[in-house]
């Protein structure tokens, strides 16, 4: 009897512990916004206040005044590219396909969605693509209001293109984000329309010349760096698509493919991204599959245009050349009494991602200070870990829709050697600089001399145009090949990553 009664107790207790295991999965999936996992096709309000909360900004610029600003900004959100959209419209029968098929084979159609019976594009008809949306337009000009009011000293002045630089590239939605901006940063300050708005100037160079903000557009050995790691990129993602795949032919019936599965995933970002959809693509993953597939996204963005190859941010050096020297400029205005309104106060510079991704390399953020001295002794990185493990390199944070990096440039009376500092700012909050022992603040002649120094003995042009079977023969043959069975070797899931040649 006695037994009978411990038995009994022992299945409640199990019974009570399951429930709890299950409530607080549910909590958890409750919880999870998979529009904060999509990497750089993130919305920019959705991410832009996600930070390490354990990082506590300087307070060393209480006694300062902020004299120049450089902004480097992401356009906003955009719409799907033409070629993107012709491959959604083309789904949509891919889809009718594999319904179609269910009903053949007189199977069941309660496994299947109900928003996937009969599915059509949002874009159905749509012939033209990627332009910046209201959205957009709505991230940039409020970034502008919230920069004027930031910092008010600078953006005090009368308006003139000396004084507030404000340059784009020649594509479309960079140029409108920079005019969004420029509509929020000097509202009220003219007399046109009820809003009180004036005009102003935006440059642009040529995109076949545009070696500051389209860098990686003018560098041919970036070119064919980029095409060919673009199949080892694609072999890299396969076997989280293999995973994927497998678990959605299970749980949905429908004979899925893995191309089919990369399309839904692409369907699920312009769906939450855009649409503020996320009970329709997005409802076939799970937290744990969205997260690596958030992950696969954010390991190509470290290859081909982050950390994974120096050739990657170092083709930036025109772009950080220029913010040195703008700021130099500032200070040599300061230093000479120079009258206001006659120098410049803030550049201003809308791009995108393969632009701010790299520039975040040049300054060294999103990187603990050992990986710093590995890069400026040019030595090997990490990749960034696989979830469920934590890590900084994350798109959605590094580069969303409308990301910026923001350097002010601090004139400080104290009795301090150092008068000018930079404080640096990744989508509007103070960020840890590992080149200035973690700080989010640097004096600005150790900016230059620990962070900025070393990438300037790289010159664009002999970066650009050396021959890369040289660099073929110098560097070890078929690397990523090599760590490709590691990576996603189950047996060594939990063990470090292997490195990356630089």
């Amino acid at each position: 009897m006695l037994k009978n009664s411990m038995n009994i107790s022992l299945l409640l207790f199990l019974q009570v512990v399951l429930i709890a295991i299950a409530v607080v999965h549910t909590i958890a999936d409750e919880s999870f916004d998979v529009r904060q996992h999509l990497s750089t096709v993130s919305r920019y309000g959705t991410v832009k206040d996600i930070a390490d909360d354990s990082f506590v900004p300087s307070q060393n610029l209480d006694q300062c005044t902020p004299i120049h600003l450089n902004l480097v900004a992401r356009h906003g959100t955009r719409a799907p590219t033409k070629k993107r959209l012709r491959e959604l419209e083309a789904f949509a029968a891919r889809l009718e396909v594999l319904v179609r098929d269910v009903k053949e084979q007189k199977q069941s159609l309660d496994k299947i969605p109900s928003w996937l019976m009969g599915w059509n594009s949002p874009w159905k008809g749509k012939r033209t693509g990627g332009e910046l949306i209201s959205e957009g337009e709505d991230e940039l000009y409020n970034l502008g209001i919230r920069a004027r009011e930031r910092f008010p000293s600078l953006f005090s002045e009368e308006y003139h293109p000396d004084i507030y630089s404000i340059k784009a590239t020649q594509v479309p939605r960079a140029s409108a984000s920079a005019v969004a901006f420029g509509l929020g940063l000097f509202s009220g300050k003219g007399k046109l329309g009820p809003g009180g708005h004036r005009a102003f100037a935006v440059t642009s160079e040529s995109r076949a010349s545009d070696i500051v903000l389209r860098f990686h557009d003018c560098c041919q050995s970036y070119k064919n760096f980029r095409k060919s790691q673009e199949p080892t990129v694609k072999n890299l993602k396969e076997p989280i698509l293999d995973e994927i795949t497998r678990e959605l032919v299970r749980q949905y019936g429908l004979n899925f493919t893995k191309q089919d599965v990369s399309t839904l995933w692409f369907l699920c970002r312009q769906e939450a991204s855009l649409l503020n959809i996320t009970n329709q693509a997005c409802s076939l993953f799970g937290p744990a599959q969205v997260s690596l597939l958030e992950w696969a996204d954010d390991l190509e963005l470290f290859v081909l245009k982050g950390y994974g190859n120096s050739l990657n941010y170092r083709m930036g050096v025109p772009l950080l050349e220029d913010v040195i020297q703008s700021m130099e400029q500032a200070i040599k205005a300061k230093e000479e009494g120079y009258a206001p309104g006659s120098y410049e106060k803030a550049s201003l510079r809308f791009a995108h991602a393969e632009t701010l991704l790299p520039f975040s390399c040049l300054i060294g953020l999103f990187l603990e200070e050992s990986e710093f001295e590995l890069i400026q002794r040019e030595q090997t990185l990490q990749y960034p870990p696989k979830p469920p493990k934590t890590r900084n390199w994350r798109g959605s944070i590094v580069a969303p829709f409308a990301g910026n990096n923001m350097l002010v440039l601090y004139s400080c009376t104290s009795n301090n050697s150092n008068k000018y500092f930079v404080r640096v700012l990744h989508n509007e909050r103070p960020i840890p600089i590992p080149g200035c022992n973690g700080s989010d603040s640097c004096p600005f002649e150790v900016l230059k001399e620990r962070i900025v120094a070393p990438h300037l003995k790289h010159d664009y042009n002999t970066l650009c145009n050396t021959n890369l079977e040289q660099k073929k023969k110098d560097s070890p043959p078929s690397m990523f090949s090599r760590m490709f069975g590691w990576i996603f070797s189950p047996r060594n899931a939990d063990t470090p990553t292997q490195k990356v040649e630089l």
